[in-house]
């Protein structure tokens, strides 16, 4: 994976313009208080990281898209899991599983739907440091 790509920036949580400024304040996305709390502007390239008030509004669209895409490859595993250790499917199992699953995953996948959303629009320009230029 090199940089260029947009999933480089994703997988990176990297400035989405630059590919070298760090989006948000704590790397760890584990401590709930600070989960939510990115730069003002890239310290690299000078981007405004929230483009307009709201921005991020439009990344829980991608935040639900990724959470039905772990409900959904919980249930298949689940599934094959049964089939090969031929066990009866216990839906309160299933519940526990899924719930567990998206309480471990949620604040990884809530800043990675950022990242995601923020790379829709933003595209890599390595030498652009304008328009959200920080004076």
């Amino acid at each position: 994976m090199k940089k260029g790509s947009k999933l480089y920036s994703v997988l990176n949580q990297k400035c989405p313009r630059c590919h070298e400024g760090e989006l948000f304040i704590d790397p760890n996305s584990y401590k709930l208080n600070k989960m939510a709390s990115m730069h003002e502007y890239c310290s690299y390239c000078g981007l405004k990281i929230e483009q307009e008030t709201g921005f991020f509004y439009g990344a829980m669209y991608v935040s639900y898209a990724l959470t039905v895409a772990l409900g959904v490859s919980i249930y298949v595993a689940y599934f094959v899991f049964s089939i090969l250790f031929s066990f009866e499917i216990n839906l309160a199992l299933y519940l526990i599983i899924t719930s567990l699953s998206f309480i471990i995953f949620g604040p990884p996948m809530f800043r990675k739907s950022r990242v995601i959303y923020m790379n829709i629009f933003i595209d890599y320009q390595p030498n652009e440091r304008g328009p959200y230029l920080k004076k």
